[in-house]
């Protein structure tokens, strides 16, 4: 769009250069920038991959429950199934956020935070899985009776 200004940084967004260093022979240096934090985007996907397995193990549940003798069992085998890979990537996937969160960086590189989005990853991945067997167990038990 023409005419439009882009708005001055705020004070925020305004960072002093960590250090300037002289290049020798010559009237130039090297600046070293602040680098902001970022969230890990591995903390955020375990997040979403452990809710996504929690709500699938609500569902193994209820199919397991509601449809105990109209093949529920089959259901909430399938939908097991789903929920614990869900968990389980959502626990592989917490723990490389972890390990990438505790990695020391250069003073010059990115360094990532998240750590309590990864920990609630990889609880609710544990906990879907683990609410998913438990919900077939249940339905495999509704549908014998």
């Amino acid at each position: 769009m023409p005419g439009r200004s882009v708005p001055p940084p705020t004070d925020d967004q305004r960072r002093p250069p960590k250090r300037v260093e002289a290049v020798s022979g010559t009237p130039f240096g090297v600046v070293h920038l602040d680098v902001a934090p970022v969230t890990s985007g591995l903390a955020i996907g375990a997040l979403v991959a452990g809710i996504a397995s929690l709500l699938v193990s609500l569902l193994v549940i209820c199919s397991g429950v509601a449809f105990k003798n109209d093949g529920g069992a089959w259901a909430s085998g399938a939908f097991a199934a789903l929920g614990v890979l869900a968990g389980g990537a959502a626990v592989v996937i917490g723990l490389l956020a972890r390990r990438q969160i505790r990695r020391p960086t250069a003073p010059s590189a990115v360094q990532f935070t998240g750590r309590g989005l990864a920990m609630a990853g990889i609880s609710c991945g544990a906990a879907g899985a683990l609410l998913s067997l438990l919900g077939l167990g249940l339905a495999l038990l509704l549908a014998l009776t």
